[in-house]
């Protein structure tokens, strides 16, 4: 199961993202076994609206809602405690609250790929980034 992030969405979604022509070129190849969570959810369909892709942002999420592209997996009180202790333990990294429970749900699930163009990743150490 490969994990997918915010900047792997929204690259394989906007055409003006420059590394839409990757990400597109490697979703073409790998539409099985993806996995992401509401909270990269919230944060894509919010990242969207807010640069006026709209229209893309309700394809992309009636698509994850209806479980055509991903399996959505809901953080857990546990995961959000969790990614909590990541934030202030990480405190010197630049990483999100969602990178955080990003993190603590790949680790729980023993994830070791991520669909991403988010430096955040290669930093997490246990997480091999593709295209």
């Amino acid at each position: 199961m490969i994990f997918v992030d915010t900047s792997g969405w929204f690259a394989s979604t906007v055409a003006e993202d420059i590394h839409h022509e990757r990400a597109t070129a490697w979703w073409r190849q790998n539409t099985q076994g993806l996995l992401t969570t509401d909270h990269v959810v919230d944060e894509t369909l919010t990242l969207l609206k807010a640069r006026d892709q709209l229209p893309v942002a309700l394809s992309l999420g009636q698509r994850l809602f209806e479980g055509q592209i991903a399996r959505l997996y809901h953080v857990t009180e546990a995961d959000l405690q969790e990614g909590w202790r990541a934030v202030r333990r990480y405190a010197d990294k630049d990483w999100s609250f969602t990178d955080c429970t990003s993190k603590i749900v790949m680790d729980k699930l023993g994830l070791t790929q991520a669909f991403a163009f988010d430096q955040h990743f290669q930093q997490f150490g246990s997480v091999t980034i593709v295209p």
